[in-house]
């Protein structure tokens, strides 16, 4: 059955979008009908070869949708379910799974080198991130599926799949915020809007969101910032002035670029922790001397996918959620057809909105 679907069909090439034909389910797969699926800034990675992807390929990482049909041997869902895809499934069985951080799955992505459907000229497509989310419907392991909790709307569920996973989990797993503390958020796109909801719902004191353009400020007032500065070289004095000349407690990276990487760790107190969420290419080198790394006594941490188990943590944002503590909506800035994901992209690279949809 020919679907709809954005394809990449070289590193650096332009997305087409174009019909690709989607097999049936076979033994352990589930074939889910999209409702929506967000534009997130590893899709730009994978589209420029900042991240490795096989091509051609189905990008798109974070989407919800219905159950259509289930191959042999699936269970655990069934046709009509409401299901958000999970990007990264963990085996269960690897050495970082054996220590309960299944989010550093080693063979997480495994599924993404596979061939999963093919053009309607007959060329294969890979599953960009295992899913393939920006398609009219995808094909994935029944592992690359959660229910969707009751009470968050089927399209809202979509940004729990990677932007409030990461921005939530980067907050409470990693960074492990406590109430009164201070922290600053770099880069206010969707995880980094949703890294702010997560410092409020921690019950931080004061929260700095900081990004390159002015536009943002509201979006980030609205999510919980307390105060905003539009990034500058004097980004990690202000920080520190707003803070009565001692830093914050935690600095949140967003962006993924060494700059901002440096004034994050930059603008946290002696002891302070500084998280980094953001992917960056091997030519952004961050530096530090001997000295500094003694005398400030800080915590520089990576943390991917929100350090998340999403078994365990879409329970607790559906709670959030219902209780309206969480507001999925207010990371959307932008809600589109599968036409307008290039334009998306190039709203990513200029710095501009939060959270664009594809609603289909």
């Amino acid at each position: 059955m020919a679907v709809r679907a954005a394809v990449l069909p070289a590193v650096g090439s332009p997305l087409e979008i174009t019909g690709i034909d989607l097999p049936d389910p076979g033994p352990g797969q589930v074939r889910v009908r999209l409702a929506a699926a967000g534009v997130c800034h590893s899709d730009l990675s994978l589209s420029n070869g900042t991240m490795r992807v096989p091509v051609p390929a189905v990008l798109g990482h974070e989407g919800a949708g219905t159950v259509v049909a289930v191959g042999e041997g699936v269970t655990r869902v069934a046709p009509g379910d409401g299901v958000v895809l999970n990007w990264a499934p963990s085996c269960g069985a690897c050495h970082a799974c054996s220590l309960g951080e299944v989010w550093l799955c080693a063979r997480a992505l495994d599924g993404a080198a596979d061939v999963y459907a093919r053009t309607t000229e007959g060329t294969d497509l890979h599953p960009g991130l295992n899913v393939a989310a920006f398609a009219e419907e995808t094909v994935v392991k029944a592992s690359c599926v959660q229910p969707v909790p009751d009470g968050v709307p089927l399209t809202d569920a979509a940004l729990l799949g990677c932007a409030v996973l990461t921005g939530y989990g980067a907050v409470h797993h990693s960074a492990r915020v406590r109430q009164g503390e201070t922290v600053a958020v770099f880069g206010v796109g969707g995880v980094g809007l949703a890294a702010v909801q997560a410092a409020r719902i921690a019950g931080a004191s004061k929260i700095i969101a900081v990004d390159v353009s002015a536009e943002k400020e509201e979006l980030a007032r609205t999510a919980g910032a307390t105060d905003y500065l539009v990034a500058s070289d004097t980004t990690a004095r202000e920080i520190r002035g707003l803070t009565g000349k001692q830093g914050v407690d935690v600095a949140v990276e967003c962006a993924g670029r060494a700059v901002t990487i440096r004034t994050a760790w930059d603008s946290t107190r002696r002891g302070g922790r500084t998280t980094v969420v953001g992917i960056g290419g091997k030519d952004q080198q961050v530096t530090f001397n001997a000295l500094e790394i003694f005398h400030w006594g800080r915590t520089l941490s990576g943390c991917v996918y929100g350090n998340s188990d999403p078994a365990e943590d879409l329970p607790v944002l559906a709670e959030h959620v219902r209780a309206g503590r969480l507001d999925l909506s207010a990371l959307v800035t932008e809600r589109i057809s599968l036409d307008g994901i290039p334009a998306a992209f190039e709203n990513m690279l200029a710095g501009r909105g939060g959270r664009a949809l594809v609603v289909f």
